[in-house]
């Protein structure tokens, strides 16, 4: 439920809520970059693997281990932080995960264990688990909810503009000098922001979580986790983040080891996929809230704009077995992993809808943390695939089938289970007269 949800609310919704307030798109632009600087931090492993495996004689079950090693601790630290924005102010907990990931990132500079190596993105993943659904709480006291899709998609993008950006620069550290300064350039990088946001970094005007929770009702978090909006989000985001892990973690060591590229060539064809996939994010933000200008219930413009690209994808994905060359193989790879990126900008708007302004960091904290165990299983999956294979592009060509299979399963959960307008009012039928009854408690005479 959003803040329109509820009586209180009800002036704002016909009033200033339709307002974005000044300063919301400066705020957004921040968040957007942080975001970059959250999947440069992501993206940094994957794309020094073959020199990092090489160096450390690391076997491909030893490399898929590190890679999901990085969501250990990413769904707790998700949750707990989710709690903590329900009471403090998402400005100062921004902060906070920005210096943990600058300050993980230092120790690779040198030599290094596989231990500390481990460790550190143990670490840098316990601070970066609850950074999406944290900016996207912070830029909804921005935005009210019918024109909250844009800067989600913004948002979303940053994971893609993280990679567009980082992948080059990152890449030439790594060719020219080592792997290690890859890693002293992020922490910099991440210490820039940190300055940026102390300076610039405010808290949104258009919602007080303390006073919503005075005057809004409270819904138990057991019938908000058990609705079938929210189970159906966790289902198909968890579907394209198994793509995305794998993206960040195996993709170019499949350009590399399965296909034979260059480290110089595989650097500038892994940013291929995030190019195609911001695409799809801003296409499917600009959709979504043209949809619902022109009348189309959120079970349209949300839920089924978010799921149907999932499906798609995997059926694409699923050819690469079937086809002959790396180019095409490229290709499908490209196209079907990117489309999984529409699911992202219609999942928060869609939980924010039925939540209650009070909750609402709780629940996309815990939506977070749900989907990204994907992140754990995924890559150790590939690395387990490949070990076992006949040979290496059989089991990269397995391990993406596998993907595929996934995200087509997580397109029909989300299809079948979308439906967040009815949501919204099955939820709160019960809570509308006990909201008003709070109102008079608090308001005067």
């Amino acid at each position: 439920m959003s803040a329109q949800g509820t009586p209180a609310a009800a002036g704002r919704t016909a009033g200033q809520s339709k307002a974005t307030p000044k300063g919301a798109w400066t705020i957004t632009f921040l968040l957007f970059l942080f975001m970059v600087v959250n999947f440069a931090d992501k993206i940094v492993v994957g794309l020094a693997g073959v020199p990092i495996m090489t160096d450390m004689k690391l076997s491909a079950e030893q490399f898929g281990l590190l890679g999901s090693s990085f969501f250990f601790l990413f769904s707790i630290s998700a949750i707990v932080v989710g709690f903590i924005v329900n009471k403090v102010p998402t400005r100062w907990v921004l902060l906070a995960l920005a210096v943990i990931w600058a300050l993980a990132q230092f120790p690779m500079v040198g030599t290094v264990s596989f231990t500390t190596l481990l460790i550190c993105r143990i670490v840098l993943g316990a601070g970066e688990g609850p950074a999406f659904s944290v900016a996207a709480h912070a830029i909804y006291k921005w935005f009210p909810d019918e024109k909250r899709t844009l800067p989600t998609a913004i948002l979303s993008q940053g994971s893609a503009f993280g990679v567009i950006l980082a992948v080059p620069a990152l890449n030439w550290i790594i060719v020219n000098h080592s792997w290690h300064y890859a890693f002293g350039a992020l922490g910099i990088v991440g210490l820039i922001w940190v300055a940026a946001w102390l300076t610039l970094g405010k808290e949104g005007p258009l919602e007080d979580t303390q006073v919503s929770a005075a005057v809004e009702p409270k819904i138990p978090y057991l019938q908000l986790l058990t609705s079938r909006t929210f189970i159906g989000c966790v289902a198909a985001t968890f579907g394209a983040y198994w793509a995305l892990s794998l993206g960040l973690t195996w993709f170019t060591p499949f350009i590399v080891k399965g296909l034979g590229f260059s480290q110089s060539k595989a650097g500038f064809i892994s940013i291929l996929p995030w190019v195609f996939g911001a695409t799809i994010v801003m296409l499917t933000g600009w959709i979504s809230q043209v949809m619902m200008a022109r009348g189309y219930n959120t079970r349209a413009a949300r839920g089924v704009l978010g799921s149907v690209p999932l499906v798609i994808g995997g059926l694409i994905l699923a050819m690469m077995p079937h086809v002959q060359g790396a180019g095409l193989q490229i290709a499908l790879l490209v196209v079907g992993s990117g489309l999984c990126g529409a699911i992202y900008v219609v999942c928060p708007p869609m939980l924010g809808e039925f939540t209650p302004t009070s909750q609402r960091g709780a629940i996309l904290a815990i939506y977070g943390a749900l989907y990204t165990l994907a992140g754990i299983i995924a890559p150790a999956v590939m690395g387990a695939t490949i070990q076992r294979a006949g040979s290496t592009l059989d089991g990269y060509l397995t391990g993406f089938t596998i993907n595929a299979v996934i995200m087509v399963g997580s397109g029909l959960l989300g299809l079948l289970l979308l439906w967040p307008n009815t949501e919204r009012t099955r939820l709160t039928r019960g809570a509308t007269p006990q909201a008003a009854a709070l109102k008079g408690a608090v308001s005067p005479g």
